[in-house]
């Protein structure tokens, strides 16, 4: 037997390019993408996402409006602000959305007005 062979048959030889095998074998199974981190989700958008929801209920989808419901999707904040502003405090009157808007501080109308606003 060969010296080359002899080496190659060492039970340490063996055990340590097995490892070596195993290693490579696991690395390229994994996809790349695996390796990287997922971003986390971000709970404050997910909350006004939430909040906005329910406005879905007569707004429609994104805000689009179907039928009878005024259409909220995309239009500009400030111009959604003032109109969620004035249900708040009595100035403006309607069905509904007076008792919607009521529950919901100032600076939390200003971040659904701002999620309707990007919904482009």
């Amino acid at each position: 037997m060969s010296a080359i062979h002899q080496r190659w048959m060492d039970p340490r030889v063996l055990v340590e390019k097995t490892k070596r095998i195993t290693v490579l074998a696991i690395v390229a199974a994994c996809p790349l993408g695996a390796l990287a981190q997922t971003p986390k989700p971000d709970p404050a958008a997910f909350q006004v996402k939430l909040w906005a929801a329910s406005c879905m209920a007569c707004h429609g989808p994104d805000g689009r409006a179907e039928g009878t419901g005024l259409t909220i999707g995309g239009r500009p904040a400030q111009d959604l602000l003032g109109k969620l502003l004035g249900y708040k405090s009595g100035k403006l009157q309607a069905t509904i959305m007076h008792h919607h808007v009521k529950g919901y501080s100032d600076d939390e109308l200003t971040r659904i007005a701002d999620y309707l606003s990007s919904l482009k």
